[in-house]
């Protein structure tokens, strides 16, 4: 395993010594500053724990203490001491033309055998009628519910 060497800056110090002493912040941002100074190799540290004394005093595990370090090391203070922002991007499936014709088709009449419309039927109709490739019934819950679709129910009031 890597080892990753943390050596503070006097203002970074200052910053994160801020952080655990006083104002209101995120407990695991707290935490986190907490590892980074108990880490710090720098000489403004007066003593540098070990790992293993870190985490029992802290109560986190060592492969919590190793990520700080390691995002400290490649990606400097801010994200070592916050949540990484999402890589993932979603492209969304819904559009406001297949909104309209999921409305459309949840107000019109269900299938033969069904007294009313359910959402997984619903999903397996707009896609053999080629209104979008794929789709989940928890999808169709959102877009209806975000239109405020009222399939057949009594009105609020």
């Amino acid at each position: 395993m890597k080892r990753y060497k943390v050596t503070l800056l006097e203002h970074e110090r200052q910053e994160l010594e801020a952080i655990t002493r006083k104002g209101s912040h995120q407990s695991q941002k707290v935490i986190n500053a907490l590892i980074l100074l108990s880490c710090d190799e720098g000489e403004l540290n007066e003593q540098c724990l070990r790992g293993k004394a870190i985490a029992d005093v802290l109560g986190i595990s060592l492969r919590k203490l190793d990520r700080v370090k390691k995002r400290f090391v490649e990606e400097g203070l801010e994200t070592a001491l916050g949540r990484r922002p999402s890589q993932r991007r979603y492209e969304r499936k819904a559009d406001g033309e297949f909104e309209a014709r999921l409305v459309a088709l949840s107000c019109s009449e269900p299938p033969k055998g069904y007294s009313q419309w359910s959402l997984r039927l619903l999903a397996d109709r707009v896609v053999e009628l080629d209104y979008i490739d794929s789709i989940s019934y928890e999808t169709v819950r959102r877009v209806l519910k975000k239109t405020k679709s009222n399939r057949g129910g009594r009105s609020a009031g």
